[in-house]
């Protein structure tokens, strides 16, 4: 097994360097505002505190599940892009193809203003939460088929010799190492997921980024509701990051 450069740095000693990192940008940022003439008023975000409270968690449920739809979805095209049957593989790669190849921005107003209503669906928060995963899940599909693909041919044909079927052998021997090799780039694709949450005020869901818009008309203070809403996805987004270092160091292994 193959120790990682973290681990050879005390836990004591990377709080130390957790701690002078944040001293430094907390002086930089101070001195940056500090530069600008502009007179700060928190009174309006005090004032919208329950409101904002309430896009955050707004925001935080649209993107769980999201998340749970992009992993289903993208794990479902990994698999029809690699099936034996030629028009199954077209049209994931299709789909992964077109969804990759433009806007969420766009996406969510045709879904929303043209599919949707042709369909009688008037469910913004279902049609959003639909359209965000599946723009996700079409980089998820990529990412996974990358990993899969990285396992050696030997390990397959292994897998063969011992009397595996397809299925036990994605079970018990792709998955879990490619599950390993996925979790960086899954993790930052789920981050992003959280962050282009913020489009869905674009169909009329009051998320976070809405709740601050209409904050900051009320107030005619824009950067009391910048601030806090750059703390609340960083108060989501470290954690996510941190967890998928933790995992990755619990399963690494020497391949």
């Amino acid at each position: 097994m193959t120790a990682s450069p973290d681990s050879t740095v005390s836990p004591t000693r990377r709080a130390l360097y957790a701690l002078a990192l944040l001293a430094l940008a907390s002086a930089v940022f101070y001195a940056l505002f500090s530069s600008v003439a502009y007179r700060w008023n928190w009174d309006g975000v005090w004032l919208y505190r329950q409101q904002f409270g309430y896009g955050w968690l707004t925001t935080m449920g649209l993107s769980l599940i999201a998340m749970i739809v992009s992993v289903a979805l993208g794990f479902l095209l990994m698999l029809g892009k690699r099936s034996p049957w030629e028009p199954v593989r077209m049209f994931c790669s299709g789909v992964v193809e077109l969804v990759r190849g433009s806007p969420l921005l766009v996406q969510l107003l045709i879904g929303h203003y043209i599919i949707a209503n042709a369909l009688r669906i008037d469910q913004p928060v279902f049609t959003g939460i639909i359209l965000l995963g599946c723009f996700e899940g079409a980089y998820l599909a990529e990412i996974f088929r990358g990993a899969v693909e990285s396992i050696s041919a030997s390990q397959l044909e292994a897998a063969r010799a011992v009397g595996f079927n397809k299925v036990q052998t994605y079970r018990f021997v792709i998955i879990p190492q490619a599950l390993r090799r996925a979790l960086p780039g899954t993790t930052g694709q789920l981050v992003s997921l959280i962050k282009d949450s913020s489009l869905l005020s674009v169909i009329g869901i009051e998320e976070l980024v809405q709740k601050v818009k209409i904050m900051n008309a009320a107030t005619y203070k824009p950067l009391e509701g910048f601030l806090p809403l750059a703390l609340a996805y960083l108060i989501v987004t470290l954690p996510l990051s941190y967890l998928a270092r933790r995992l990755e160091r619990r399963f690494a292994y020497e391949t």
